[in-house]
C-alpha cells in the first residue's frame, strides 16, 4: 500500500515537472510581433546595432561601456558575429555564442579597449552564414568622463525570409532592403525630438553612425550630412556637418556652425529641436543623444539621460554592407 502510494506520489511530481518544462517553453501569449515592422529598440531581430561603446584606454572606471544581448528563443542556440567598427571606420571582430533563453554582458574596457565607436551584432549559422533568427535583443550602459551616461536599447533589424549565403567564399553582402533575403530598411532621417538650452547648464551629446561600407575591409563614412535646427517658436536654421563613420559632438556654437550661432537660436529658457540626414546620397543613418547636466540633483529642470534618436524616413533604396564569413569560434 506504502508502495503503491509512493509510486503514485513520484508519477505525480513527474507530471507536474513535465508540466513546467512544457510550459518554460510555450510560445509566449499574444500575436508575434511582425518581422517586417521597421527597425526598432523595442523589438528583437536577427541584427542588432549597438549606437555608441566606448572606455578609456587606461582602465578607468569613469568611462565604460557594459554590452548586453540575449537570446529570447527557448529551444535553439544563437552564434552571434559582433563587429566593432570605430569612429575613424577601422573594424574588430569576436563572436558571442548564446544558449536558449541565455543573457550575456560584457565590458567594451575588455574586448576593445580605448576604442569608441558602435558595434554590429547578427545571427549566423555554424558557418558563419547570416541567418534568419529574429529572436536576439539587446541595450546598453555608456558612461563618459564628462559625467554623460545612458542606458540605450540596441536597434534592432529583422531578417525577412532566407538571407542568401555562400559558406564557400571569403564574404557575403548583406542587404537592408525591407524585402525578402535582407533586413528591414535603415534610416534616412533622424530627429532629437528636443533638447534644452546649453545656457542653463546642459551638454548635449550628439551620435550619429553610418551604417554602411565593408566590414572586412573597412566601413564607410556618413558623409556630409544636411541639419536643420528649429526653436521652440518653430524657427528652422540649417547647416551641414561632416565626419567619418561617427559623428559625436556637443551641441554648442561650435557644433553644429550655425548663423546665428546656437546660443542665439536657443537662449536660456528656452528649447529647441534638431533632424539630419543626407541631401545627397541615401544613406542609412542611426544614432542617440545623451544630455548631462551637473546641477540635475539641485534643480527641478535639470535632468540627465539619454535614448536613440527618432527615424523620420527610411532609405528608398538599398543599403548593403560586405561582411567576412568563417564559422563561430565557440
Amino acid at each position: 500500500m506504502r508502495t503503491s502510494r509512493k509510486l503514485s506520489q513520484i508519477a505525480f511530481m513527474f507530471f507536474a515537472l513535465l508540466v513546467m518544462a512544457a510550459s518554460a517553453l510555450a510560445a509566449d501569449p499574444g500575436v508575434a510581433y511582425p518581422a517586417s515592422s521597421e527597425v526598432s529598440d523595442q523589438k528583437a531581430g536577427s541584427l542588432l546595432v549597438y549606437n555608441i561603446y566606448t572606455s578609456n584606454a587606461s582602465g578607468g572606471n569613469t568611462q565604460n561601456t557594459r554590452v548586453n544581448i540575449t537570446n529570447t528563443n527557448l529551444t535553439n542556440q544563437a552564434f552571434v558575429h559582433l563587429f566593432f567598427v570605430s569612429a575613424d571606420c577601422t573594424i574588430a571582430d569576436s563572436y558571442i555564442c548564446l544558449t536558449p533563453a541565455q543573457t550575456a554582458s560584457f565590458l567594451a574596457s575588455d574586448v576593445d579597449p580605448g576604442t569608441r565607436g558602435y558595434i554590429v551584432a547578427f545571427a549566423v549559422d555554424d558557418l558563419g552564414c547570416p541567418i534568419n533568427f529574429n529572436y536576439l535583443i539587446g541595450d546598453e550602459y555608456v558612461k563618459f568622463a564628462s559625467g554623460h551616461a545612458a542606458n540605450l536599447g540596441a536597434e534592432a533589424f529583422a531578417a525577412q525570409g532566407v538571407l542568401a549565403c555562400d559558406p564557400n567564399t571569403p564574404s557575403a553582402e548583406i542587404s537592408f532592403s525591407g524585402a525578402a533575403g535582407g533586413y528591414n530598411k535603415l534610416p534616412r532621417t533622424l530627429a532629437v525630438s528636443n533638447f534644452p538650452s546649453r545656457a542653463d547648464g546642459n551638454d548635449t551629446m550628439i551620435i550619429i553612425n553610418a551604417i554602411r561600407g565593408s566590414y572586412a575591409v573597412g566601413a564607410a563614412s556618413t558623409g556630409v550630412l544636411f541639419g536643420l535646427v528649429y526653436d521652440d517658436a518653430e524657427v528652422g536654421f540649417s547647416f551641414s556637418i561632416n565626419g567619418a563613420c561617427q559623428i559625436l559632438g556637443s551641441l554648442a556654437d561650435s557644433f553644429p556652425r550655425t548663423t546665428p550661432r546656437l546660443s542665439q537660436i536657443i537662449p536660456a529658457g528656452r528649447s529647441g529641436w534638431v533632424k539630419f540626414y543626407n541631401l545627397t546620397t541615401d544613406v542609412g543613418i542611426l544614432g542617440s543623444v545623451i544630455n548631462f547636466n551637473a546641477s540635475a540633483n539641485a534643480q527641478a529642470n535639470a535632468f540627465n539621460g539619454g535614448r536613440n534618436m527618432h527615424k523620420l524616413t527610411l532609405t528608398t533604396g538599398t543599403t548593403t554592407v560586405t561582411v567576412p564569413l568563417f564559422p563561430p569560434s565557440c
